[in-house]
């Protein structure tokens, strides 16, 4: 039985499942979860001191790599003068500045400490401005685990849930709370077109991954996106971005910079924290000024704008404004998926890929899937087959078919070779 096995079954006496995030657990692809005991550049490394090269960067955040020298620095500096004050920093404002000017359609923001807080608060802010209740989503989107989110909702519950069962996707949330919510298919122009002729005056917000991430990666189309936002601004309703996985991550200014579309609200995670908790939600000063302590839409947080996470999300900003940071990293990435579709052809299985910027997907299908019921008509057992032969070839993907996967800066020439080696190995296995 090696470490990672005694780990795990030491964990389960203490943690349910094992596991503080439930995709953790590979449920869906079966096996022993890895125990990671550091990280470095593209690399980590388990409790049984194996090294893998890593493409979910912590689900995104470590676009700079693991333990970028400047990033610790950064950390370890701030961490001197104590981890938490409950009181404002000027860092804060730097970081609140940082993001405005990356992003122009955010004039004002509030820090939190997660992504599902960011949606929370952002749909709570909606509501409070429109004096609205109803918030429209879309299937196999992931918005955080809020009540009124947990609708047909992507990420590990695509692994987890009851696909039979049209709402909610989680037990513990309420039916009457779940009624507020309209969940549409991903990409379908006239189903949003026909909520909005029945119900438009009702409508708070609608809540969109921009580039779906939960259910592997899927682009919205320009005529989806384009309806989006003039529907929403006809009937007066908010359009949330939730870039917590996108922002800084496909492009310096988000999703949206590379679509021409100005969200009333944007919600940011991952990235801007540089690997720390750290989150926030901003847009509009006239919808900002709706939160306490200003208007009575309440939102707050002991450790939002924890100044050890804003060092971090500073220090890891600067590094990605550098001249040539996202074209490097989106060639790096196309590069790589150049690699793996070659792979496939050769080894004759039916395969895709797609990516942007620094974020990718997989998909064991003819073509790329442009929603979510596509998406779960990918072959799900040659992914499992998959994910452990690349395992055993020391690279980590994401434990589920659902997920996009990430890369760093990091991943150089000499590790996308050593990916697309392992790739070449595993696809004859299947």
């Amino acid at each position: 039985m090696g470490q990672n096995d005694v780990l795990f079954e030491r964990a389960q006496k203490t943690i349910p499942g094992g596991v503080n995030s439930p995709v953790r657990a590979f449920r869906q692809v079966g096996g022993t979860p890895r125990f990671v005991s550091k990280a470095n550049g593209p690399y980590f490394w388990d409790a049984e001191n194996t090294r893998y090269i890593d493409l979910i960067m912590s689900w995104g955040p470590m676009i700079v790599g693991h333990a970028h020298p400047e990033v610790v620095q950064a950390v370890q500096r701030a961490a001197e003068t104590s981890f938490s004050y409950g009181a404002p920093t000027e860092g804060e404002i730097e970081l609140a500045e940082r993001i405005c000017e990356l992003m122009p359609s955010v004039e004002q923001v509030r820090m939190v400490s997660s992504g599902t807080e960011a949606t929370m608060s952002a749909l709570r802010l909606a509501r409070g401005y429109t004096g609205r209740e109803l918030i429209i989503k879309f299937e196999g989107c992931y918005h955080g685990h809020a009540d009124s989110l947990l609708v047909k909702a992507g990420s590990g519950l695509l692994t987890f849930a009851d696909s039979t069962q049209n709402a909610p996707s989680s037990g513990g949330v309420p039916q009457d709370l779940v009624k507020h919510t309209l969940v549409l298919p991903y990409n379908d122009v006239s189903a949003l077109e026909e909520v909005f002729a029945k119900q438009g005056d009702q409508v708070a917000a609608v809540i969109l991954e921009p580039i779906a991430g939960n259910m592997n990666l899927i682009r919205p189309t320009p005529e989806f996106l384009s309806a989006m936002r003039a529907l929403t601004n006809q009937h007066g309703s908010i359009l949330i971005y939730d870039e917590v996985m996108t922002g800084f991550r496909v492009a310096l200014g988000g999703a949206q910079s590379l679509q021409g579309i100005v969200p009333d609200l944007t919600c940011l995670g991952k990235v801007m924290g540089g690997g720390m908790p750290m989150a926030a939600f901003g847009g509009k000063k006239e919808i900002m000024s709706k939160l306490a302590p200003l208007g009575n839409v309440y939102q707050a947080g002991t450790l939002s704008g924890n100044p050890v996470a804003v060092a971090a999300g500073l220090k890891t900003l600067e590094i990605v404004s550098r001249p040539g940071f996202y074209e490097c990293l989106t060639g790096q990435t196309e590069k790589l998926m150049m690699g793996f579709k070659q792979a496939a052809d050769k080894a004759g299985v039916p395969f895709a890929v797609d990516s942007v910027g620094g974020m990718f997907g997989l998909y064991f299908a003819n073509e790329i899937p442009n929603s979510f019921e596509a998406v779960t008509k990918t072959d799900i057992e040659a992914f499992k087959k998959f994910f452990h032969a690349m395992l055993d070839e020391g690279v980590y993907l994401a434990p589920s078919a659902y997920e996009a996967g990430f890369t760093s800066i990091a991943h150089d020439n000499a590790v996308l070779d050593e990916i697309v080696a392992a790739a070449e190995n595993s696809f004859q296995k299947i």
